[in-house]
């Protein structure tokens, strides 16, 4: 059962996302000494890591960070993933270099890349934050994509719809074996397909953020617009 968090102020949605993850890395941390911590890229979640920076209670010397997807771009770039990730999050706290696991998507061999990528993973996320496109995309699973239908690699490169189209995606058993998943959309152009996510039929091929159902969905009340009822 999917569960919403509607907020109408936006630094209020920060706060609640930011304390789940806080909570959740918390939790696992507790129950067995360590988290695997997967992140989503873009915009959307930027001003929750910030958030999550000020976090007293988690111990960054127990967390390995990962990345669900990532452009075909230096590690420096504007539009990298890890970039932002690492302005918003990973420079504010006390967490070990060799405890972050970038993507390395920039690679002439992006498949080799993919490879070695999925070796680094375990074989569940303890919390996996995504984040969600217009079009329903997840990480870097694309509508229609052929990823979609990938039940063997753990991560793959694909072509997205717009630059920078080269990237590298979890698949969905990465998504479906995390134990805790938790969805962030905002903005009014995200409106009716988070309806279509929630309320409409089942088909992950066509609306891959259906993936994440399970999870928490945090939502500003434009994202929310259209739904029709409230989980």
């Amino acid at each position: 059962m999917t569960r919403l968090i509607v907020s109408a102020d936006p630094m209020e949605l920060v706060r609640q996302a930011a304390a789940w993850l806080e909570s959740e890395i918390t939790r696992a941390i507790a129950a067995q000494g360590s988290c695997g911590l997967g992140l989503a890229g873009g915009k959307t979640p930027e001003p929750v890591y910030r958030e999550l920076a000020l976090a007293s209670s988690v111990d960054w010397t127990r967390v390995d960070v990962f990345f669900g997807d990532e452009r075909s771009v230096p590690p420096d770039h504007p539009e990298s993933n890890y970039h932002m990730v690492h302005l918003a999050l990973l420079s504010r706290v006390a967490i070990p270099a060799g405890q972050v696991h970038r993507m390395e998507a920039e690679r002439p061999d992006r498949d080799a890349a993919a490879r070695d990528y999925e070796c680094l993973l375990p074989s569940q996320l303890d919390v996996l934050l995504l984040g969600m496109g217009p079009d329903g995309h997840t990480a870097s699973l694309f509508p229609g994509s052929a990823a979609l239908d990938e039940r063997h690699r753990l991560v793959v490169p694909v072509v997205g719809p717009k630059a920078p189209a080269e990237r590298l995606t979890v698949t969905p058993p990465v998504i479906e074996a995390a134990r805790t998943v938790a969805v962030i959309a905002t903005g009014e152009d995200k409106a009716a397909m988070v309806a279509r996510a929630i309320e409409g039929p089942l088909a992950p091929k066509a609306v891959p953020v259906q993936l994440a159902l399970r999870g928490v969905w945090y939502l500003d009340q434009a994202a929310a617009g259209r739904l029709t009822g409230r989980s």
